[in-house]
């Protein structure tokens, strides 16, 4: 089989569009992030040149410093893969987890490095919505520009706990509010207690994502309900697929989107190169 590989998001779309919208709740990652790159700008990510690729059987994109996504695609394929990216500064990969391990398996005969999973995710699909009963106390809000200093803060915050960089907190929530695509939920007294957010729909489907609630407010439910709130938007605005990820070392959070009906599809991890 033969990799293409570009630096075009127009090229990538044009040889993998269809792949990729053939399976959008799989693909979830490459489209969104490769929709986002079209509009934003090659550098929406970072200062390195995006990196994309695709053949008959799987597609991946590179967004440096960040390591390559991969979709699902035959171990075979995730290891001609490697050898078409041999001799790039490539620090990582991250996709379903027999792809991961054919890849890193290959990268490690290559290169001699050692593969170390640093991650492990779940993906979730939307299946029947289950509202919280009792609901928790406030109501949720579209959030708007007067918002935007907090929630830079909660995105930054957000993304601390991830481990990511929070650079881009700033231009993330931005890039939500230009859509309606973060919503905040109130306590009974009308504070912002926490936040929730939307991918823009694509082939269908929508992620949620940035689902934070400062410590101080947690463990009340909160969560839950900004969660439906913005399941509830997604579904109103057409979406016929709405999905998210979750941190496989989180139980909390894995069985907070199952009690709200969201079913898993797949496992994924991380493996970084050192």
């Amino acid at each position: 089989m033969v990799w293409h590989i570009t630096d075009s998001a127009d090229e990538f779309l044009a040889g993998a569009g269809d792949f990729l919208h053939a399976r959008p709740v799989a693909n979830t990652l490459l489209l969104t992030v490769t929709k986002t790159l079209r509009r934003r700008g090659s550098h929406a990510f970072g200062d390195g040149t995006p990196v994309f690729g695709w053949c008959g059987e799987g597609a991946f994109l590179r967004t440096p410093p960040r390591a390559a996504l991969l979709t699902d695609m035959p171990p075979a394929a995730a290891a001609e893969l490697a050898i078409s990216l041999a001799g790039t500064d490539l620090p990582g990969v991250g996709g379903p987890e027999a792809v991961a391990e054919a890849f890193a398996a290959e990268w490690h005969r290559l290169t001699g490095a050692t593969p170390r999973v640093t991650a492990r995710h779940r993906l979730y699909r939307l299946d029947k919505l289950i509202p919280p009963d009792p609901p928790p106390a406030g109501a949720v809000r579209v959030a708007g520009a007067s918002d935007r200093d907090l929630l830079v803060d909660w995105m930054a915050a957000f993304q601390a706990e991830l481990g990511e960089d929070p650079g881009s907190a700033a231009e993330l929530v931005d890039d939500k509010l230009s859509h309606g695509g973060l919503m905040l939920w109130a306590d009974s007294e009308g504070w912002p207690v926490s936040m929730a957010g939307i991918t823009r729909m694509e082939a269908g489907m929508v992620r949620v994502q940035c689902v934070y609630t400062p410590a101080e407010h947690r463990a009340k439910g909160y969560a839950g309900g900004v969660t439906v709130a913005v399941t509830c938007a997604a579904l109103d605005a057409g979406a016929t697929d709405v999905v998210l990820f979750t941190d496989l070392t989180n139980p909390t959070s894995n069985a907070l989107y199952q009690r709200l009906g969201y079913s898993p599809i797949e496992d994924r991890r991380t493996v970084e190169f050192t």
